[in-house]
């Protein structure tokens, strides 16, 4: 099977199922919201199985032991849409700090939003900061993942984009670690791309960042050790097709 067809077939399996259970599961939007992740991590491990299968897309994770057990930031590389994929089979109950207007999408953004993410509106100054916050609180106090892209937005490899003042933000006021996740996931699936590649994405979790730095020295670190990871994995990754990955295991 030729790449553009592979990814063709691929591309139909991810969105037609996806359109499948946002009708099918109408009925699960009156669940409470732990329940709500709960078919959250249903459909993304039938869509991890799909990139398995008919993309030959597998991923590992490492270091995992950097993760603390309960609440804490996680500071994430954005290189494409397949990480947004994975955020619920790693970390269970995720309040993932995301775009407004996602919400608005119809179907989904209703699942989305009964999954209690953290929405911004990127357009409301301080008054989207202060809801931004109370949202991060009550995920803090319910000992969830605090999961935020600090670029913004997706960063195809090799481009340079500035990291944005919510994840100091964010540490600043909820006192929490920030683990910093590095990845790969962009050079099998390219950012704004029809073509997704066959081989193995890596999932890297760096040493926490502590609580108590001052607001310059943690961006300092963060950016130093989430740039310096992602590059090394960029230069050392050989996409290897046919490998099986479960999810969420370390290597």
């Amino acid at each position: 099977m030729t790449l553009w067809l592979r990814s063709l077939a691929l591309n139909i399996a991810l969105y037609g199922w996806t359109g499948v259970l946002c009708f099918v599961l109408l009925g699960t939007l009156l669940l409470p919201r732990r329940g709500m992740a709960a078919v959250v991590r249903l459909w993304l491990s039938q869509l991890a199985w799909i990139e398995r299968h008919i993309g030959g897309i597998h991923y590992r994770v490492i270091g995992r032991e950097h993760v603390p057990s309960g609440a804490c930031i996680i500071a994430a590389k954005h290189q494409s849409a397949w990480e947004t994929f994975k955020l619920h089979l790693l970390f269970g109950d995720p309040a993932i700090v995301l775009k407004e207007e996602l919400l608005n999408i119809p179907l989904w953004g209703w699942y989305v939003r009964r999954a209690g993410m953290i929405p911004i509106d990127r357009k409301g100054h301080m008054q989207a900061l202060a809801r931004m916050m109370q949202a991060a609180h009550r995920a803090a106090d319910d000992r969830r993942k605090i999961v935020i892209f600090p670029q913004g937005t997706r960063v195809a490899p090799g481009e340079t984009r500035s990291y944005k003042s919510g994840v100091a933000a964010l540490y600043q006021e909820l006192n929490l670690p920030v683990v910093p996740m590095a990845l790969n996931s962009g050079l099998l699936w390219p950012k704004n791309s029809f073509i997704k590649k066959p081989g193995l994405i890596t999932v890297e979790f760096l040493p926490p960042i502590p609580p108590g730095l001052s607001r310059e020295d943690m961006m300092s670190r963060l950016k130093e050790q989430l740039e310096g990871a992602t590059d090394r994995l960029l230069i050392t990754s050989s996409p290897l097709a046919g490998r099986t990955q479960k999810p969420g295991v370390t290597q």
